[in-house]
């Protein structure tokens, strides 16, 4: 296996920063925007708020669900290829939602395609800047991620420019257009270097079941294939001895006693085939062995109590702390909002401040006197808070008010990874988060369709934001007692009672 240079911590891994930065802005930028075009498509379908929510919501979750086949085409190829490729998928998904006929075509088109693409481009940047980054990858990982953030808040912006001058097909042209440069900042994503050191030598067939063999077999297994091999070889040549013309049973009686080496290149063959055949078996034996590790450390976690209540709380959190990002224009339109007071989108201001939220909450989580858990469980509460506020709000500076707060905690994915970390411990944190971030992209796929149906079903945006807003609150609290150091206090053992001592005189003579 090749083994890679040690981490630069610099030099060309800035350049592998910049570019991941612009692939996560064009990338991320138009599905994080997508409240902007959300309006557009009810105009031109007519479906429910419900159903067009779909939309936007699979392209931000589907790249979540499928973290896994992510990060094994990226394990396989590499993230300059994947990275390449997605470019090809995100820009070619815009493209074809141009000449989208219905819904349902949007529903491929731009939520799994573009969503996909979009879920491979984040685990190549990831991969290739920690295999760059050592001492510096929080720092590293910190700038790159604002690349999302920063492509909500000039996308909002743009495609709203782009609809007014070129209508809605011409914007998702565009846009398109626009993320084909994907392709050249992966031609620069430069993979490290094998390093000088000489590989390991290969290992000989007979030393590999002493090496990989996980269960302790006795030496006679190997054996045992051998005489497997004998009597199938024997039962061979009895069956096919019959069938034998006859001159050639003359010849053989003459060519009866065989030579030394005609005896030794069947039984060398019989041995490699054998050994051959252990090995697989114990291969087979290993990867079960490997699963059945998997499936007891997911289960190990879940014991957690803090780490289902985690996970519990992300599912709730990506439920109701998502669709603000998708309906905020519409929730505007519907409070008969008027256009000339726009200041600014506030999809816009929702992505600045997730920006410097993500700054802010990371700086804070460095801190050695602040429990980041609880920093994470403060913005549950405070953002569901924000989410009940909605309703009541019915103009624009309330409106931008309430989406600056919302953004700004929607930045506590800056900090998660900490939280994970905290809960299970650096040596689970790769199992533990993809767990995660699968619930999380369920969420993200739930969450703007319930509430577009609510809408649906009442005619009005009070009740899906209350119900929204209920669903972090409770994600909260439930982390919030989770983590409460009392019930570590009830665990505690009582301590023993110090055994009796008891005096006794002894009788004397004297």
């Amino acid at each position: 296996m090749m083994e890679l240079k040690k981490s630069p911590d610099g030099g060309w891994g800035w350049v592998i920063v910049l570019v991941s930065f612009i692939t996560q802005f064009l990338c991320y930028g138009s599905p994080l925007a997508v409240g902007v075009l959300y309006i557009e498509w009810l105009d031109a379908f007519g479906e429910g708020k419900g159903k067009t929510a779909w939309v936007g919501s699979l392209a931000s979750g589907v790249g979540l669900l499928a973290s896994p086949i992510c990060s094994l085409c990226v394990s396989s190829f590499g993230a300059r290829p994947v990275t390449i490729f997605s470019g090809f998928m995100v820009a070619g998904g815009l493209m074809l939602s141009s000449f989208a006929p219905n819904i349902y075509f949007l529903f491929f088109s731009y939520g799994i395609v573009v969503g996909l693409g979009c879920g491979l481009l984040y685990t190549a940047t990831v991969t290739i800047t920690c295999q760059y980054f050592d001492s510096r990858r929080g720092l590293a990982l910190g700038l790159i991620s604002t690349g999302s953030s920063v492509g909500l808040f000039i996308y909002a912006a743009l495609q709203r420019m782009l609809i007014e001058f070129y209508g809605l097909d011409g914007c998702l042209l565009i846009v398109g257009a626009l993320a084909l440069n994907i392709l050249a900042c992966g031609s620069l994503m430069r993979p490290l270097q094998p390093s000088a050191c000489p590989l390991p030598e290969k290992t000989a067939p007979e030393n590999i079941p002493d090496r990989y063999s996980i269960y302790n077999e006795k030496e006679k297994n190997l054996e045992e294939n051998i005489n497997i091999l004998d009597k199938s070889y024997s039962c061979e040549e009895t069956c096919k001895s019959p069938l034998a013309p006859a001159g050639w049973k003359q010849e053989s009686l003459h060519h009866k006693t065989p030579t030394t080496a005609d005896t030794k290149e069947p039984e060398t063959y019989r041995k490699k085939v054998a050994e051959q055949t252990y090995f697989c078996k114990q291969l087979a034996k290993r990867k079960w062995q490997l699963y059945k590790n998997y499936c007891g450390e997911t289960l190990a976690l879940f014991k957690n109590r803090v780490f289902s209540a985690l996970f519990i709380a992300i599912l709730l959190f990506d439920i109701g702390g998502f669709p603000p990002s998708l309906l905020m224009e519409d929730v505007a339109r519907s409070s008969n909002v008027k256009e000339e007071e726009f200041f600014m989108p506030l999809i816009s201001i929702i992505g600045i401040m997730t920006t410097v939220g993500k700054l802010l909450l990371g700086i804070l989580a460095d801190f050695k006197w602040i429990n980041t858990l609880y920093l994470y469980v403060v913005t549950l509460l405070i953002m569901g808070l924000a989410l009940c506020a909605i309703p009541f709000a019915k103009s624009y500076v309330t409106l931008a008010i309430l989406s600056a707060i919302l953004g700004f905690f929607t930045g506590n994915w800056s900090i998660f990874p900490y939280v994970t970390t905290k809960t299970v411990g650096i040596e689970k944190l790769a199992h533990a988060y993809g767990i995660l971030m699968f619930f999380a992209g369920l969420g993200n796929s739930l969450g703007p369709p319930i509430v577009g149906w609510f809408y649906d079903w009442t005619q009005t945006y009070d009740i899906a934001f209350y119900f929204s807003g209920f669903c972090v609150l409770l994600g909260g609290l439930i982390l919030l007692l989770a983590a409460l150091p009392t019930w570590d206090l009830c665990k505690k053992p009582l301590p023993k009672p110090a055994p009796a001592t008891f005096l006794y005189k002894v009788a004397s003579n004297v």
